[in-house]
Protein backbone atom coordinates (compact mmCIF):
# COMPACT_ATOMS: atom_id res chain seq x y z
CA UNK A 1 0.00 0.00 0.00
CA UNK A 2 2.92 2.32 0.76
CA UNK A 3 4.31 1.72 -2.73
CA UNK A 4 0.90 2.57 -4.24
CA UNK A 5 0.72 5.83 -2.25
CA UNK A 6 4.23 6.84 -3.31
CA UNK A 7 3.49 5.99 -6.95
CA UNK A 8 0.35 8.16 -6.86
CA UNK A 9 2.50 10.97 -5.43
CA UNK A 10 4.93 10.37 -8.30
CA UNK A 11 2.10 10.67 -10.85
CA UNK A 12 1.00 13.93 -9.22
CA UNK A 13 4.55 15.31 -9.67
CA UNK A 14 5.14 13.87 -13.16
CA UNK A 15 1.76 15.09 -14.45
CA UNK A 16 2.47 18.77 -13.80
CA UNK A 17 2.43 20.81 -17.05
CA UNK A 18 6.18 21.52 -16.87
CA UNK A 19 7.17 17.87 -16.33
CA UNK A 20 4.73 16.66 -19.00
CA UNK A 21 6.33 19.15 -21.40
CA UNK A 22 9.83 17.84 -20.63
CA UNK A 23 8.64 14.22 -21.00
CA UNK A 24 7.07 15.02 -24.38
CA UNK A 25 10.16 16.90 -25.63
CA UNK A 26 12.39 14.01 -24.49
CA UNK A 27 10.20 11.43 -26.25
CA UNK A 28 10.17 13.46 -29.48
CA UNK A 29 13.94 14.05 -29.48
CA UNK A 30 14.62 10.42 -28.51
CA UNK A 31 12.44 9.05 -31.31
CA UNK A 32 14.06 11.38 -33.84
CA UNK A 33 17.55 10.37 -32.67
CA UNK A 34 16.59 6.69 -32.80
CA UNK A 35 15.45 7.10 -36.40
CA UNK A 36 18.71 8.77 -37.51
CA UNK A 37 21.34 6.02 -38.11
CA UNK A 38 24.66 6.42 -36.32
CA UNK A 39 23.25 8.47 -33.45
CA UNK A 40 21.90 7.07 -30.20
CA UNK A 41 20.63 7.99 -26.74
CA UNK A 42 24.13 8.00 -25.23
CA UNK A 43 25.33 10.62 -27.73
CA UNK A 44 22.19 12.71 -27.27
CA UNK A 45 22.05 12.59 -23.47
CA UNK A 46 25.79 13.36 -23.34
CA UNK A 47 25.34 16.31 -25.68
CA UNK A 48 22.44 17.68 -23.59
CA UNK A 49 24.01 17.07 -20.16
CA UNK A 50 24.91 20.76 -19.71
CA UNK A 51 21.15 21.39 -19.43
CA UNK A 52 21.46 20.14 -15.84
CA UNK A 53 22.84 23.53 -14.84
CA UNK A 54 19.60 25.24 -15.87
CA UNK A 55 16.77 22.77 -15.14
CA UNK A 56 15.63 21.32 -11.81
CA UNK A 57 16.51 17.63 -11.15
CA UNK A 58 13.11 15.94 -11.59
CA UNK A 59 12.37 17.65 -14.92
CA UNK A 60 15.80 16.93 -16.39
CA UNK A 61 15.79 13.24 -15.38
CA UNK A 62 12.30 12.83 -16.88
CA UNK A 63 13.62 14.54 -20.03
CA UNK A 64 16.69 12.26 -20.28
CA UNK A 65 14.65 9.10 -19.66
CA UNK A 66 12.24 10.21 -22.40
CA UNK A 67 15.22 10.44 -24.78
CA UNK A 68 16.46 7.00 -23.66
CA UNK A 69 13.05 5.38 -24.17
CA UNK A 70 12.29 7.23 -27.40
CA UNK A 71 15.53 6.13 -29.06
CA UNK A 72 14.59 2.49 -28.46
CA UNK A 73 11.23 3.04 -30.15
CA UNK A 74 12.66 5.04 -33.06
CA UNK A 75 15.60 2.70 -33.70
CA UNK A 76 13.30 0.04 -35.13
CA UNK A 77 12.17 2.35 -37.97
CA UNK A 78 15.56 2.42 -39.72
CA UNK A 79 16.12 -1.27 -38.97
CA UNK A 80 12.91 -2.20 -40.79
CA UNK A 81 12.98 0.29 -43.66
CA UNK A 82 16.73 0.67 -44.28
CA UNK A 83 18.30 -2.45 -42.74
CA UNK A 84 20.38 0.08 -40.74
CA UNK A 85 19.82 -0.22 -36.99
CA UNK A 86 19.52 3.15 -35.28
CA UNK A 87 20.59 1.47 -32.02
CA UNK A 88 22.59 -1.68 -31.19
CA UNK A 89 19.52 -3.14 -29.46
CA UNK A 90 17.58 -3.08 -32.75
CA UNK A 91 20.15 -5.04 -34.77
CA UNK A 92 18.09 -8.24 -34.52
CA UNK A 93 14.92 -6.40 -35.58
CA UNK A 94 16.55 -5.77 -38.95
CA UNK A 95 16.90 -9.52 -39.65
CA UNK A 96 13.18 -10.14 -40.17
CA UNK A 97 11.84 -6.57 -40.25
CA UNK A 98 13.79 -5.62 -43.39
CA UNK A 99 12.64 -8.79 -45.17
CA UNK A 100 9.02 -8.03 -44.23
CA UNK A 101 9.45 -4.51 -45.65
CA UNK A 102 10.92 -5.88 -48.89
CA UNK A 103 7.81 -8.01 -49.30
CA UNK A 104 5.38 -5.12 -48.76
CA UNK A 105 4.71 -5.67 -45.04
CA UNK A 106 6.65 -2.72 -43.59
CA UNK A 107 3.53 -1.39 -41.87
CA UNK A 108 2.90 -4.61 -39.95
CA UNK A 109 6.56 -4.79 -38.90
CA UNK A 110 6.53 -1.17 -37.65
CA UNK A 111 3.22 -1.74 -35.84
CA UNK A 112 4.33 -4.88 -33.99
CA UNK A 113 7.61 -3.14 -33.06
CA UNK A 114 5.80 -0.08 -31.62
CA UNK A 115 3.06 -2.00 -29.79
CA UNK A 116 5.55 -4.61 -28.56
CA UNK A 117 7.76 -1.83 -27.21
CA UNK A 118 4.75 -0.36 -25.40
CA UNK A 119 3.69 -3.69 -23.88
CA UNK A 120 7.23 -4.60 -22.78
CA UNK A 121 7.96 -1.10 -21.47
CA UNK A 122 4.75 -1.04 -19.43
CA UNK A 123 5.24 -4.51 -17.91
CA UNK A 124 8.90 -3.75 -17.15
CA UNK A 125 7.93 -0.43 -15.50
CA UNK A 126 5.44 -2.30 -13.30
CA UNK A 127 8.26 -4.67 -12.29
CA UNK A 128 10.53 -1.68 -11.53
CA UNK A 129 7.73 -0.22 -9.37
CA UNK A 130 7.35 -3.47 -7.43
CA UNK A 131 10.96 -4.60 -7.07
CA UNK A 132 13.11 -1.44 -6.96
CA UNK A 133 12.05 -0.52 -3.40
CA UNK A 134 12.65 -4.11 -2.25
CA UNK A 135 16.15 -4.13 -3.78
CA UNK A 136 16.84 -0.74 -2.17
CA UNK A 137 15.79 -2.05 1.26
CA UNK A 138 18.11 -5.04 0.84
CA UNK A 139 20.98 -2.87 -0.45
CA UNK A 140 20.87 -0.68 2.67
CA UNK A 141 22.24 -3.68 4.60
CA UNK A 142 25.31 -3.97 2.38
CA UNK A 143 28.63 -2.64 3.67
CA UNK A 144 31.81 -1.32 1.97
CA UNK A 145 33.20 -4.84 1.16
CA UNK A 146 29.98 -5.78 -0.69
CA UNK A 147 29.82 -2.46 -2.51
CA UNK A 148 33.43 -2.72 -3.64
CA UNK A 149 32.77 -6.23 -4.98
CA UNK A 150 29.64 -5.01 -6.79
CA UNK A 151 31.70 -2.31 -8.49
CA UNK A 152 34.45 -4.81 -9.29
CA UNK A 153 31.77 -7.01 -10.87
CA UNK A 154 30.59 -4.02 -12.93
CA UNK A 155 34.18 -3.35 -14.08
CA UNK A 156 34.73 -7.02 -14.96
CA UNK A 157 31.52 -7.57 -16.88
CA UNK A 158 31.77 -4.28 -18.79
CA UNK A 159 35.29 -5.09 -19.98
CA UNK A 160 34.53 -8.76 -20.66
CA UNK A 161 31.25 -8.31 -22.52
CA UNK A 162 31.74 -5.09 -24.50
CA UNK A 163 34.13 -4.94 -27.44
CA UNK A 164 35.91 -7.66 -29.37
CA UNK A 165 38.81 -8.06 -26.96
CA UNK A 166 39.04 -8.25 -23.16
CA UNK A 167 42.45 -6.55 -23.35
CA UNK A 168 40.95 -3.59 -25.22
CA UNK A 169 38.09 -3.45 -22.75
CA UNK A 170 40.52 -3.38 -19.83
CA UNK A 171 42.57 -0.66 -21.56
CA UNK A 172 39.45 1.48 -21.94
CA UNK A 173 38.51 0.83 -18.30
CA UNK A 174 41.94 1.92 -17.04
CA UNK A 175 41.72 5.11 -19.13
CA UNK A 176 38.46 5.87 -17.30
CA UNK A 177 39.97 4.99 -13.92
CA UNK A 178 42.93 7.29 -14.66
CA UNK A 179 40.55 10.17 -15.52
CA UNK A 180 38.68 9.54 -12.26
CA UNK A 181 41.85 9.79 -10.13
CA UNK A 182 42.76 13.30 -11.34
CA UNK A 183 42.13 16.04 -8.77
CA UNK A 184 41.69 15.88 -5.00
CA UNK A 185 41.70 12.61 -3.09
CA UNK A 186 38.19 12.12 -1.67
CA UNK A 187 39.43 11.01 1.75
CA UNK A 188 42.79 12.75 2.37
CA UNK A 189 42.13 15.88 0.27
CA UNK A 190 45.58 15.59 -1.33
CA UNK A 191 45.92 16.88 -4.92
CA UNK A 192 47.14 14.23 -7.36
CA UNK A 193 47.87 13.71 -11.07
CA UNK A 194 47.11 17.31 -12.09
CA UNK A 195 50.45 17.88 -13.85
CA UNK A 196 50.52 21.40 -12.45
CA UNK A 197 47.38 22.40 -14.40
CA UNK A 198 45.11 24.42 -12.07
CA UNK A 199 41.96 23.48 -14.04
CA UNK A 200 42.49 19.83 -13.00
CA UNK A 201 42.36 20.65 -9.26
CA UNK A 202 38.64 19.83 -9.08
CA UNK A 203 38.99 16.81 -11.36
CA UNK A 204 37.73 16.31 -14.91
CA UNK A 205 33.98 16.77 -15.36
CA UNK A 206 32.21 13.53 -16.32
CA UNK A 207 29.91 15.61 -18.53
CA UNK A 208 32.90 16.88 -20.51
CA UNK A 209 34.30 13.37 -21.05
CA UNK A 210 30.87 12.00 -22.01
CA UNK A 211 30.25 14.79 -24.53
CA UNK A 212 33.79 14.43 -25.93
CA UNK A 213 33.73 10.63 -26.27
CA UNK A 214 30.18 10.20 -27.51
CA UNK A 215 28.87 13.39 -29.12
CA UNK A 216 32.17 14.72 -30.57
CA UNK A 217 33.93 11.36 -31.05
CA UNK A 218 30.96 9.60 -32.71
CA UNK A 219 30.22 12.60 -34.92
CA UNK A 220 33.81 12.95 -36.12
CA UNK A 221 34.04 9.19 -36.71
CA UNK A 222 30.83 9.15 -38.76
CA UNK A 223 31.97 12.17 -40.77
CA UNK A 224 35.43 10.70 -41.43
CA UNK A 225 34.61 7.05 -42.07
CA UNK A 226 30.87 6.61 -42.70
CA UNK A 227 29.75 9.94 -44.15
CA UNK A 228 29.53 8.70 -47.75
CA UNK A 229 27.51 5.55 -47.00
CA UNK A 230 23.95 5.44 -48.31
CA UNK A 231 21.11 2.94 -48.05
CA UNK A 232 18.07 2.15 -50.15
CA UNK A 233 14.80 2.58 -48.29
CA UNK A 234 11.84 0.24 -48.66
CA UNK A 235 8.39 1.65 -49.35
CA UNK A 236 6.40 2.55 -46.23
CA UNK A 237 2.99 0.89 -46.10
CA UNK A 238 0.02 1.62 -43.83
CA UNK A 239 0.84 0.90 -40.18
CA UNK A 240 -1.59 -1.83 -39.10
CA UNK A 241 -1.69 -5.57 -38.38
CA UNK A 242 -4.17 -8.24 -39.41
CA UNK A 243 -5.93 -10.41 -36.83
CA UNK A 244 -3.53 -13.28 -37.59
CA UNK A 245 -0.51 -11.03 -37.06
CA UNK A 246 -1.93 -9.86 -33.71
CA UNK A 247 -2.39 -13.50 -32.69
CA UNK A 248 1.20 -14.32 -33.65
CA UNK A 249 2.67 -11.22 -32.02
CA UNK A 250 1.32 -11.10 -28.46
CA UNK A 251 2.98 -14.33 -27.17
CA UNK A 252 6.28 -13.09 -28.64
CA UNK A 253 5.87 -9.75 -26.82
CA UNK A 254 5.41 -11.52 -23.49
CA UNK A 255 8.31 -13.94 -24.02
CA UNK A 256 10.59 -11.07 -25.11
CA UNK A 257 9.65 -9.07 -22.00
CA UNK A 258 10.45 -12.04 -19.74
CA UNK A 259 13.85 -12.50 -21.41
CA UNK A 260 14.83 -8.82 -21.48
CA UNK A 261 14.11 -7.71 -17.91
CA UNK A 262 16.66 -9.92 -16.07
CA UNK A 263 19.45 -8.95 -18.50
CA UNK A 264 18.78 -5.25 -17.96
CA UNK A 265 19.31 -5.59 -14.21
CA UNK A 266 22.78 -7.17 -14.32
CA UNK A 267 26.02 -5.24 -14.97
CA UNK A 268 26.74 -5.04 -18.72
CA UNK A 269 23.79 -7.33 -19.43
CA UNK A 270 22.80 -4.96 -22.20
CA UNK A 271 19.97 -5.38 -24.69
CA UNK A 272 21.93 -7.23 -27.38
CA UNK A 273 22.02 -10.63 -25.63
CA UNK A 274 18.28 -10.87 -24.79
CA UNK A 275 17.29 -9.71 -28.30
CA UNK A 276 19.37 -12.51 -29.88
CA UNK A 277 17.98 -15.01 -27.35
CA UNK A 278 14.45 -13.83 -28.11
CA UNK A 279 15.02 -14.20 -31.85
CA UNK A 280 16.38 -17.74 -31.39
CA UNK A 281 13.43 -18.63 -29.14
CA UNK A 282 10.83 -17.33 -31.58
CA UNK A 283 12.48 -19.11 -34.48
CA UNK A 284 12.40 -22.38 -32.53
CA UNK A 285 8.78 -22.03 -31.34
CA UNK A 286 7.26 -20.57 -34.50
CA UNK A 287 4.80 -22.59 -36.60
CA UNK A 288 5.92 -20.56 -39.63
CA UNK A 289 9.62 -21.43 -39.75
CA UNK A 290 9.65 -21.09 -43.52
CA UNK A 291 9.15 -17.31 -43.20
CA UNK A 292 12.35 -16.78 -41.20
CA UNK A 293 15.10 -15.49 -43.47
CA UNK A 294 12.83 -15.49 -46.55
CA UNK A 295 9.69 -13.32 -46.50
CA UNK A 296 10.17 -12.23 -42.88
CA UNK A 297 8.41 -13.60 -39.79
CA UNK A 298 6.52 -11.14 -37.60
CA UNK A 299 7.54 -13.05 -34.43
CA UNK A 300 11.16 -12.28 -35.30
CA UNK A 301 10.35 -8.57 -34.98
CA UNK A 302 7.87 -8.69 -32.06
CA UNK A 303 10.03 -10.73 -29.65
CA UNK A 304 13.38 -8.91 -30.01
CA UNK A 305 11.72 -5.46 -29.86
CA UNK A 306 9.96 -6.41 -26.62
CA UNK A 307 13.19 -7.85 -25.18
CA UNK A 308 15.06 -4.66 -26.11
CA UNK A 309 12.61 -2.29 -24.40
CA UNK A 310 12.20 -4.52 -21.36
CA UNK A 311 15.99 -4.59 -20.86
CA UNK A 312 16.23 -0.80 -21.27
CA UNK A 313 13.62 -0.22 -18.55
CA UNK A 314 15.25 -2.74 -16.22
CA UNK A 315 18.52 -0.77 -16.19
CA UNK A 316 16.81 1.65 -13.79
CA UNK A 317 16.73 -0.99 -11.02
CA UNK A 318 20.52 -1.23 -10.41
CA UNK A 319 21.00 2.44 -11.35
CA UNK A 320 18.58 3.79 -8.74
CA UNK A 321 19.01 1.16 -6.01
CA UNK A 322 22.76 0.42 -6.17
CA UNK A 323 24.16 3.38 -8.09
CA UNK A 324 25.59 0.98 -10.68
CA UNK A 325 24.96 1.68 -14.39
CA UNK A 326 24.44 -1.38 -16.60
CA UNK A 327 24.61 0.48 -19.94
CA UNK A 328 26.39 3.45 -21.46
CA UNK A 329 23.31 5.67 -21.31
CA UNK A 330 22.65 4.63 -17.70
CA UNK A 331 26.22 5.70 -16.85
CA UNK A 332 25.57 9.14 -18.35
CA UNK A 333 22.25 9.37 -16.45
CA UNK A 334 24.22 8.62 -13.28
CA UNK A 335 26.56 11.51 -14.04
CA UNK A 336 23.49 13.75 -14.52
CA UNK A 337 22.33 12.84 -11.01
CA UNK A 338 25.81 13.56 -9.66
CA UNK A 339 25.69 17.02 -11.26
CA UNK A 340 22.85 17.80 -8.86
CA UNK A 341 24.76 16.41 -5.89
CA UNK A 342 22.39 13.40 -5.77
CA UNK A 343 24.03 10.05 -5.07
CA UNK A 344 22.19 7.10 -6.60
CA UNK A 345 22.07 4.10 -4.29
CA UNK A 346 20.00 2.47 -1.56
CA UNK A 347 19.53 5.77 0.29
CA UNK A 348 18.07 7.46 -2.80
CA UNK A 349 14.57 6.14 -2.03
CA UNK A 350 14.73 7.93 1.33
CA UNK A 351 16.70 11.09 0.49
CA UNK A 352 15.12 11.84 -2.92
CA UNK A 353 11.93 9.76 -2.93
CA UNK A 354 9.93 12.50 -4.72
CA UNK A 355 12.37 12.45 -7.64
CA UNK A 356 12.48 8.63 -7.84
CA UNK A 357 8.71 8.12 -7.84
CA UNK A 358 8.12 11.01 -10.26
CA UNK A 359 10.68 9.38 -12.58
CA UNK A 360 9.01 5.96 -12.33
CA UNK A 361 5.57 7.52 -12.93
CA UNK A 362 6.95 9.38 -15.97
CA UNK A 363 7.89 6.03 -17.52
CA UNK A 364 4.21 5.03 -17.64
CA UNK A 365 3.32 8.41 -19.16
CA UNK A 366 6.25 8.26 -21.59
CA UNK A 367 5.21 4.82 -22.83
CA UNK A 368 1.76 6.11 -23.79
CA UNK A 369 3.27 9.22 -25.42
CA UNK A 370 5.66 7.11 -27.47
CA UNK A 371 2.92 4.76 -28.69
CA UNK A 372 0.85 7.76 -29.80
CA UNK A 373 3.91 9.35 -31.45
CA UNK A 374 5.15 6.23 -33.22
CA UNK A 375 2.04 4.69 -34.75
CA UNK A 376 0.39 7.70 -36.46
CA UNK A 377 3.55 9.74 -37.07
CA UNK A 378 5.91 7.11 -38.43
CA UNK A 379 5.74 8.76 -41.87
CA UNK A 380 7.00 12.00 -40.31
CA UNK A 381 9.95 10.25 -38.62
CA UNK A 382 10.92 8.64 -41.92
CA UNK A 383 11.33 12.13 -43.43
CA UNK A 384 14.18 12.75 -40.96
CA UNK A 385 16.24 10.28 -42.99
CA UNK A 386 16.39 12.91 -45.75
CA UNK A 387 18.43 15.35 -43.60
CA UNK A 388 21.90 15.70 -45.22
CA UNK A 389 24.61 14.27 -42.99
CA UNK A 390 27.01 17.23 -43.25
CA UNK A 391 24.70 19.84 -41.60
CA UNK A 392 23.48 17.21 -39.13
CA UNK A 393 27.00 16.47 -37.86
CA UNK A 394 27.94 20.16 -37.89
CA UNK A 395 24.87 20.97 -35.78
CA UNK A 396 25.79 18.33 -33.20
CA UNK A 397 29.34 19.70 -32.90
CA UNK A 398 28.03 23.26 -32.46
CA UNK A 399 25.52 22.13 -29.84
CA UNK A 400 28.19 20.18 -27.92
CA UNK A 401 30.60 23.14 -28.03
CA UNK A 402 28.03 25.66 -26.78
CA UNK A 403 26.83 23.29 -24.06
CA UNK A 404 30.27 22.53 -22.62
CA UNK A 405 31.41 26.15 -22.80
CA UNK A 406 28.23 27.21 -21.02
CA UNK A 407 29.06 25.08 -17.95
CA UNK A 408 32.09 27.09 -16.75
CA UNK A 409 32.80 29.56 -19.61
CA UNK A 410 36.21 27.92 -19.92
CA UNK A 411 38.17 27.72 -23.18
CA UNK A 412 40.31 25.04 -21.53
CA UNK A 413 37.22 22.81 -21.27
CA UNK A 414 36.64 23.14 -25.02
CA UNK A 415 40.23 22.17 -25.86
CA UNK A 416 39.98 19.19 -23.50
CA UNK A 417 36.61 18.16 -24.96
CA UNK A 418 37.94 18.06 -28.53
CA UNK A 419 41.10 16.24 -27.39
CA UNK A 420 38.90 13.60 -25.76
CA UNK A 421 36.79 13.58 -28.95
CA UNK A 422 39.90 12.69 -30.99
CA UNK A 423 40.65 9.95 -28.44
CA UNK A 424 37.09 8.70 -29.03
CA UNK A 425 37.71 8.60 -32.80
CA UNK A 426 40.89 6.53 -32.30
CA UNK A 427 39.12 4.17 -29.89
CA UNK A 428 36.26 3.65 -32.33
CA UNK A 429 38.64 3.23 -35.27
CA UNK A 430 40.62 0.48 -33.53
CA UNK A 431 37.63 -1.23 -31.85
CA UNK A 432 38.23 -0.06 -28.29
CA UNK A 433 34.86 0.12 -26.47
CA UNK A 434 34.08 3.56 -25.04
CA UNK A 435 31.56 2.47 -22.38
CA UNK A 436 34.25 1.23 -19.91
CA UNK A 437 35.81 4.72 -19.92
CA UNK A 438 32.65 6.32 -18.52
CA UNK A 439 31.95 3.43 -16.13
CA UNK A 440 35.56 3.55 -14.84
CA UNK A 441 35.51 7.32 -14.45
CA UNK A 442 32.21 7.37 -12.48
CA UNK A 443 32.63 4.23 -10.38
CA UNK A 444 36.44 4.41 -9.97
CA UNK A 445 36.53 7.05 -7.20
CA UNK A 446 33.55 5.39 -5.49
CA UNK A 447 35.22 1.97 -5.66
CA UNK A 448 38.44 3.44 -4.25
CA UNK A 449 36.57 4.96 -1.28
CA UNK A 450 34.66 1.72 -0.59
CA UNK A 451 37.89 -0.31 -0.84
CA UNK A 452 39.66 1.88 1.71
CA UNK A 453 36.61 1.83 4.02
CA UNK A 454 36.46 -1.97 3.75
CA UNK A 455 40.14 -2.29 4.75
CA UNK A 456 39.47 0.03 7.69
CA UNK A 457 36.63 -2.23 8.82
CA UNK A 458 38.94 -5.25 8.51
CA UNK A 459 41.76 -3.39 10.34
CA UNK A 460 43.99 -3.69 7.28
CA UNK A 461 43.20 -7.38 6.61
CA UNK A 462 42.51 -8.29 2.97
CA UNK A 463 40.53 -11.32 4.16
CA UNK A 464 37.63 -9.02 5.07
CA UNK A 465 36.33 -9.60 1.51
CA UNK A 466 36.24 -13.38 2.11
CA UNK A 467 34.87 -13.31 5.65
CA UNK A 468 31.54 -11.75 4.65
CA UNK A 469 29.30 -14.20 2.71
CA UNK A 470 27.88 -11.67 0.24
CA UNK A 471 31.23 -10.17 -0.75
CA UNK A 472 32.76 -13.67 -1.03
CA UNK A 473 29.89 -14.75 -3.32
CA UNK A 474 30.35 -11.65 -5.49
CA UNK A 475 34.10 -12.31 -5.68
CA UNK A 476 33.33 -15.85 -6.87
CA UNK A 477 31.08 -14.41 -9.60
CA UNK A 478 33.88 -12.03 -10.70
CA UNK A 479 36.33 -14.94 -10.94
CA UNK A 480 33.74 -17.00 -12.86
CA UNK A 481 33.18 -14.17 -15.38
CA UNK A 482 36.94 -14.00 -16.02
CA UNK A 483 37.76 -17.71 -15.98
CA UNK A 484 34.76 -19.68 -17.32
CA UNK A 485 34.64 -18.23 -20.89
CA UNK A 486 38.36 -18.94 -21.35
CA UNK A 487 38.03 -22.42 -19.85
CA UNK A 488 35.12 -23.12 -22.21
CA UNK A 489 37.11 -21.95 -25.26
CA UNK A 490 40.08 -24.09 -24.19
CA UNK A 491 37.82 -27.12 -23.75
CA UNK A 492 36.14 -26.53 -27.13
CA UNK A 493 39.52 -26.28 -28.91
CA UNK A 494 40.73 -29.43 -27.18
CA UNK A 495 37.54 -31.30 -28.13
CA UNK A 496 37.84 -30.15 -31.75
CA UNK A 497 41.48 -31.26 -32.05
CA UNK A 498 40.83 -34.64 -30.39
Amino acid sequence: MDTWTQLMGGFAAAATPVNLMWAFIGCVIGTAIGVLPGLGPAVTVAMLLPITTQVEPTASMIFFCGIYYGAMYGGSTTSILLNTPGETGTMVTALEGFKMAKHGRAGAALATAAIGSFVAGTIATILVTLFAPVVAEFAVRLGPPEYFMLMLLAFTTVTAVLGKSVLRGLTALFIGLAFGLIGMDQISGQVRYTGGVPEFMDGIEVVLVAVGLFAVGETLYNALYEGRSSSQMNRLTRVHMTRTEWRRSWPAWLRGTALGFPFGTIPAGGSEIPTFLSYATERKLSKHKEEFGTTGAIEGVAGPEAANNSAVTATLVPLLTLGIPTSVTAAILLSALQNYGINAGPQLFQTSSDLVWALIASLYIGNVMLLVLNLPLVGLWVKLLKIPKAPLYAGILIFATVGVYGMRQSAFDLVLMYAIGLLGVLMRRYDFPTAPVIVGMILGPLAEAQFRNALSIGEGRWTVFLERPMSAALLAVVVAVLVLPRAWKWYARRSASA
